[in-house]
């Protein structure tokens, strides 16, 4: 923790502040988020470092600087717990500006967990403040001594006196702190100054300012200047005569030209409004970032953010840092919006009013945003809601990322404080209330894929659900959101939908030798792990989200160039955009395992509308059908990535027959031996032994020492009865031969003479009637479907392999893989949950897709290469976590075995049932009838020492 002396930062603090006494002047009391804390003396009550004064550093949750107890917020849960409920008393010395005697001086608090009394010199700055996550202020002009020392002292109690605030924010799913957990300062004013100022800055160039005001203001005027952030231009000033002299003030600006602001091109301004005399003489500015749009909610139609219905693409974000708990800082707002708009998210909403640099940084980079009044399943009461309500509006009203406003969540609604919000907002936001049908916008949480009768499908409100694709492990957030995506947006009246949620949060316990915490099932709800590491979702949801989307196609040998591509964006035509391509060459292990850049070039983009179609055309260079994959990156109109795709450019079938052309074996024929209960083909230093009794390996060897590889083929999402087998010389090869009745024909194991055993299966054969059936064979609830083998996870230090990489799929979480040579190491990492404080991604363990070959690597070594298109490869099992509710399954049944090679693989649930998903998260449903040549598999091992 990076902490200052409070002599020195006050020393700093005060070289800080503002040498025209026409601004505001601001000192900091405290740092000014996480790892940029003040020392100030504490006090805790109880648990951890209790009973004594200490140091702590502010802003800070006093957990996390080891003080006080534990808890997370669905205590309630189990009967006769109760939360912990110490106190923290802060003390600090600080000294002001001799100058700002006769000024209006505010000490601001913009955040204290959870009721806050504040003392300046003994004396009380004001009644008690109670609620987490609001700003506060207290007038302590005349509590000062401008000419020495002040001592602020602060009693905070983590457990509310008051009940609806508990119920609101301490009853709910998240951890619960304690402490001045955001930043204090001071704030000097003249007497005759602006107090506080809400903007309306309209698409048309107009700006409605509502204005409160100190002291008298009798034939006063507000100026207003106006700059483009990032730029020297300034607009002409305008000046507007105060009307009386009401405290309460409105004014009216026009701005020519001026650049509006949304999620794609967040244009943002300076606006300067100062308080003139009579005479002209400024007496007092102030100064804001605005950004020029119109929002307008418009019932059984949807909203519009400058004329243009927008479809929010969301994310449920909690201000949260497993090291700091809800302390955060700039940067990392800043690395969170950048990792929300890599995952082309353009909205976000949280359950409470979140960082004021979270806000600014949305408002520069382009995010929409749900700014919400706290309330988790109960609401606040008609004592301290309004309170609330007010500090929240008047702290983020200026804010263009702003959309739409919250009350409460799930319940959490005080229906009392709906009309009031237009009392703050002058562009009068809609408000919602999250999970309801409210007010004509249908907020409705975890909608299955069919959902609603009269509601969405068959309903005439606008529908947007404030939480869906819930993350908890594994589970969520890609896994099925191509199909959510693809039928919400096909409707007319969708607005968006925002997941659940940003991040896990484990939180770092200083009680228990600093492990991460994620509170057993409670807390693993993200797309990106405590630190932001990033889960497989991530790329599912970039690539779903993206604003360019190709038209499913293979490339053969007709490829022309062309592909059709959509544009989603909301604002931005496709020819602003950049994009370039790539031919690669990935050799496999026979020949090298080596990728090389065959061609590259930059494609042309067309000219397409959002919400329309085009085509897209690379002009192929002569070598294209040379290369093995096609891939091509696209940049928005910033030069920021905003996705990537690949192909294929060859069968796998094509590219096995081509790799092996290159190969040249002098090595003697291939040969069988066999006795009573087993067959062995032998080729090179290679061994293979089957058994006669059900067709099994019995086991591999490679120069007479076991490779461990075996206990298979066992069948897969069928039922079958070994009839026989025989073995034969194939010319130079030698031929194993087992043969079935019911799921599996026949399967051939071919000993070539250098060692490579290559197996050619036939499932589900009707070519001749098929044995074992009458008709067809029909199923439709297929999960996992092919052949498995046994290996020894032991000694296994990685895989390397050609399909689609580098992370773990399920069925309906293939979309964000790309077609490369991958590699990566051994982990055991459990998705969500920390084992030694590690999480290491991508997963090492699960399904792999359009397998064209892969390498395990370790003691025992082998490669399989595969002839057979769109090929799942399982390589072992993941662990399940320890946490997990009432030990239930989180993931769906892998096959048994370690080792599997699979023609469907099961979805994943995300939150809801599969059965309430969508198509790609189904069973798979196969009918074979006569005629049929059946489910083939090709495959070839090849055990021979990696080079």
């Amino acid at each position: 923790m990076n902490k200052k002396s409070p002599f020195a930062f006050i020393l700093s603090a005060i070289s800080m502040i503002a040498v025209s006494a026409q601004e505001t002047e601001i000192q900091y009391l405290s740092g000014t988020g996480l790892n940029e804390t003040v020392e100030w003396d504490f006090f805790c009550s109880d648990g951890q470092n209790s009973g004594k004064w200490s140091k702590i550093g502010v802003p800070s949750q006093w957990e996390l600087q080891g003080f006080g107890d534990y808890t997370y917020g669905r205590w309630y849960v189990e009967k006769g717990r109760q939360p912990s409920k110490e106190t923290g008393t802060y003390r600090f010395d600080f000294q002001v500006s001799s100058e700002w005697k006769g000024k209006i001086v505010n000490i601001v608090f913009d955040g204290v967990m959870t009721d806050a009394t504040v003392k300046i010199n003994g004396k009380l700055a004001g009644e008690k403040h109670q609620g987490a996550f609001y700003q506060f202020r207290y007038n302590i002009s005349k509590l000062l001594n401008y000419s020495g020392n002040n001592q602020l002292e602060v009693f905070v109690e983590k457990h509310s006196s008051n009940n609806s605030i508990n119920n609101a924010e301490r009853k709910a799913d998240w951890w619960l702190f304690g402490g001045i957990f955001r930043p204090v300062w001071l704030e000097a004013r003249p007497q005759n100054s602006i107090a506080h100022v809400a903007v309306d800055a309209q698409q048309s160039g107009d700006v409605i300012a509502d204005i409160s005001l100190n002291g008298s203001n009798k034939g006063a005027s507000i100026k207003a200047e106006l700059s483009p952030i990032g730029s020297d231009e300034k607009f002409a000033s305008q000046t507007v005569k105060l009307v009386g002299t009401t405290a309460k003030q409105q004014v009216k600006f026009h701005f020519d030209n001026i650049k509006t602001w949304d999620c794609e091109s967040p244009n943002m301004y300076e606006l300067t409004l100062s308080l003139c005399n009579s005479k002209g003489e400024t007496q007092h500015s102030w100064t804001s970032k605005i950004g020029f749009r119109t929002v307008e909610f418009r019932p059984k139609d949807g909203i519009y953010v400058n004329g243009t219905k927008i479809i929010m693409k969301g994310i449920n974000r909690h201000s949260f840092h497993p090291d700091g708990g809800r302390t955060t800082n700039k940067q990392l707002s800043i690395e969170d919006a950048e990792l929300l708009k890599y995952m082309n998210i353009n909205a976000v909403r949280s359950h409470y009013p979140p960082d004021i640099h979270f806000l600014d940084v949305c408002d520069s980079l382009g995010l929409f945003v749900i700014d919400e009044l706290a309330g988790w399943q109960n609401c606040y009461d008609d004592e301290v809601g309004p309170k609330l309500q007010r500090e929240m509006l008047e702290r983020d009203v200026n804010h263009p990322c702003i959309v739409l406003w919250s009350n409460g969540n799930e319940g959490g609604w005080n229906y009392n404080l709906d009309a009031h919000f237009a009392d703050y907002d002058p562009q009068n936001r809609h408000v919602i209330h999250p999970w309801a049908d409210f007010d004509q916008l249908d907020t409705h949480h975890y909608p299955a894929f069919l959902t609603g009768v009269a509601r969405f499908t068959n309903g005439y409100n606008v529908f947007m659900p404030t939480e869906f694709m819930h993350g908890l492990y594994d589970q969520g957030h890609g896994a099925g959101l191509e199909d959510f995506w693809l039928n919400y947006t096909s409707h007319p009246l969708f607005a968006g939908g925002f997941m659940w949620a940003f991040s896990d949060e484990a939180v770092k316990r200083t009680d228990k030798n600093g492990i991460l915490d994620s509170e057993t099932f409670n807390a693993p709800d993200g797309i990106v792990g405590p630190y932001r590491e990033k889960e497989g979702s991530v790329f599912t949801v970039r690539e779903v989200w993206s604003p360019i989307q190709f038209k499913q196609l293979y490339i053969t040998p007709s490829f022309d160039g062309n592909f059709v591509v959509s544009n989603t964006f909301l604002y931005t035509n496709l020819n602003s955009c950049t994009m370039n391509y790539e031919v690669v060459k990935l050799t496999s292990p026979l020949v090298g395992s080596e990728k090389s850049t065959i061609a590259k070039g930059e494609i042309t983009v067309p000219d397409v509308a959002p919400g329309l179609s085009g085509r897209l055309h690379i002009d192929l260079p002569e070598n294209f059908f040379d290369g093995d994959v096609l891939s091509i990156e696209a940049f928005d109109k910033n030069g920021k990535s905003i996705g990537e795709w690949s192909w294929p450019i060859r069968y796998a079938s094509e590219y096995l027959e081509r790799e092996q052309l290159n190969l040249s074996s002098n090595n003697e024929n291939a040969s069988f031996s066999e006795n009573d209960s087993t067959v062995t083909l032998i080729g090179g230093n290679i061994s293979v032994t089957f058994r006669k009794s059900d067709g099994t390996i019995v086991d591999v060897t490679r120069d007479k020492k076991n490779v461990s590889f075996g206990n298979g083929p066992i069948p897969v999402g069928m039922k079958i009865k070994y009839k026989d087998c025989s073995v034969r010389q194939d010319g130079e090869n030698a031929l194993f031969t087992a043969r079935y009745l019911g799921g599996i024909d026949t399967i051939v194991w071919r000993m070539t003479p250098s060692g490579r055993l290559e197996m050619d299966a036939v499932m589900l054969n009707r070519a001749n009637g098929g044995q074992g059936f009458d008709d067809a064979f029909t199923d439709d609830q297929i999960l996992n479907f092919g052949l498995t083998f046994s290996y020894p996870e032991d000694g296994v230090s990685g895989m390397t392999w050609f399909g689609r990489g580098p992370y773990r799929v399920w069925k309906n979480r293939v979309k964000g893989t790309q077609y490369n040579i991958w590699h990566k190491a051994y982990n055991n990492t459990i998705t969500g949950e920390m084992h030694d404080g590690k999480l290491e991604y991508p997963e090492f363990k699960g399904f792999h897709a359009n397998i064209y070959w892969a390498t395990l690597e370790g003691t025992n070594p082998f490669t399989v290469y595969s002839a057979t298109d769109g090929l799942f490869m399982h390589v072992f099992t993941p662990q399940e976590p320890d946490g997990r509710q009432n030990g239930k399954a989180t993931m769906p049944q892998f096959p048994q075995g370690d080792i599997s090679f699979l023609l469907d693989i099961p979805a994943i649930r995300s939150f809801k049932p599969v059965s309430q998903h969508g198509p790609h998260s189904q069973p798979g449903n196969v009918r074979v009838k006569q005629g049929d040549e059946g489910l083939k598999m090709n495959l070839i091992f090849d055990f021979n020492a990696i080079q």
